[in-house]
């Protein structure tokens, strides 16, 4: 990586101070979208679709859980337009903002006792709201900290941003278990709503820390260079390569997480696991991610994005099976295990690098909308649709097969991928930053 000068003690402070926000912001994200599926998993077929089969209202509550995920391409266009033409802080506050108070709003819905089909109808509008907050999130939290890093140790920085991932699933496993203890009937009338209102804290303290942020210093350069793309979104498309690469890379890291977290729960319920051992090996795998994660993100400063990302996958689609027949087990000490392995640590090793690698990707002058898009698309396919097909096929077959091929099929994807993508880990990112769009696209061809 080209050597750069050395920072100021103030620029070190807003590093420092970025790479919370991109903690902060990433486990909001998690934190809302993961107790949603977790209360889905446990009482919303009966809530908000009530008079269906069980395993018909499970499937109708992950299809809400999807509907917010089909809107994050959208959000990643929307959100990315703006923040390639307008900023990046401004767009990273308005997305913290929409997605904590869907979230809070959730906890305040009426059932469909209460208004009938309106329930579900208001559900979908929240969750199609989260989704398209959720969509300008990552991309933005993420090449802020990458910007702000310059040329260094990017993976180590942007590693921040990943940790939300499981420090969110931490926050959401820890709540919903601790709400899950009261009686079931305490539970359906009020109990699931705690987790939702409690949200507005980790929103409080997000947007405290983001208002002290400023603005990325290599979009500062395209703007004062007058170099911002008109329509970022045509730009990227113009060359769909990276982001189509981006998108198939991701699909693995987000089956696996979207099937041992979400899914999980209503899967090992219904073979006879009681919640709290599922959400205890949710909380144990949770916190050895948060140890796997920066060591995945800052290894891929020294080996590369690409060897460590394709171990990962590697490892998932070799363990997929074991996974499954560990958690078949029914042995509560089996199924910590089988999540440790698959979630802990294959999906965090395929999770770490992704941040810095899809914000090396791109040009500065598109960088939030190609970022945006490539990690959008790979949670739409890869987690947004996992848990209604394993649903689906589970109740059909009637054992977890389907569960197993899943996460083998998204991890093979990940590692077929990552042999067509350049390794990114040495590229200049302030090279794009001070030319015009079309002269940008033509240095990065011939860079290629």
């Amino acid at each position: 990586m080209p050597s750069s000068p050395a920072a100021s003690p103030e620029q070190n402070r807003q590093l420092r101070r970025i790479a919370l926000s991109g903690l902060l912001g990433t486990a909001v994200e998690f934190y809302d979208f993961l107790v949603y599926g977790t209360v889905a998993a446990l009482v919303f077929g009966e809530l908000f679709f009530p008079g269906a089969d069980p395993a018909v209202g499970t499937i109708a509550a992950f299809g809400t859980f999807a509907a917010g995920y089909v809107a994050r391409p959208v959000g990643g266009i929307l959100f990315g337009h703006f923040g390639d033409r307008l900023g990046r802080k401004s767009m990273l506050l308005l997305t913290m903002g929409l997605m904590g108070g869907a979230s809070f709003l959730i906890g305040l819905l009426p059932t469909y006792d209460a208004i009938g089909v309106w329930a579900p109808v208001l559900l979908i509008a929240l969750r199609v709201v989260q989704g398209i907050a959720i969509g300008g999130e990552w991309g933005g939290a993420t090449l802020m900290v990458v910007e702000h890093a310059g040329e260094r140790r990017r993976g180590l920085w942007s590693g921040f941003t990943q940790m939300g991932a499981p420090l969110g699933s931490l926050i959401s496993a820890a709540v919903v278990a601790l709400v899950s203890t009261l009686p079931r009937d305490e539970f359906t009338s009020w109990g699931w709503r705690v987790p939702f209102l409690l949200s507005v804290l980790l929103l409080g303290v997000g947007l405290f820390v983001r208002l002290k942020v400023v603005e990325s210093p290599l979009f500062a350069e395209v703007k004062k260079e007058r170099a911002e793309a008109r329509l970022p979104v045509l730009d990227v498309l113009r060359r769909p390569r990276p982001v189509l690469l981006a998108c198939c890379v991701g699909i693995g890291a987000f089956t696996a997480q979207s099937l041992l977290t979400s899914y999980l729960i209503a899967y090992a319920t219904g073979i006879g696991y009681a919640r709290p051992q599922v959400l205890t090996a949710l909380t144990v795998s949770a916190a050895v991610a948060l140890v796997v994660l920066p060591f995945a993100s800052a290894l891929s400063d020294r080996v590369g994005r690409r060897p460590v990302v394709l171990v990962g996958a590697v490892a998932s689609a070799a363990t997929a099976f074991p996974v499954l027949a560990l958690i078949d087990s029914k042995s509560p000490g089996a199924l910590i295990l089988a999540v440790v392995i698959g979630h802990g640590i294959s999906q965090s090793l395929m999770y770490g690098p992704l941040g810095a690698l899809f914000s090396e990707m791109f040009g500065t002058h598109v960088r939030y909308t190609g970022a945006s898009l490539g990690y959008q698309g790979a949670t739409l396919i890869g987690a947004g649709f996992s848990p209604m097909i394993a649903g689906s096929l589970v109740a059909g077959s009637g054992d977890g097969t389907p569960v197993a091929l899943l996460l083998c099929g998204g991890s093979l994807i990940t590692a077929l991928t990552v042999w067509f993508v350049r390794e990114t880990s040495r590229t200049s990112l302030s090279g794009a930053a001070a030319t015009a769009p079309d002269d940008a696209r033509a240095a990065e061809r011939q860079s290629a």
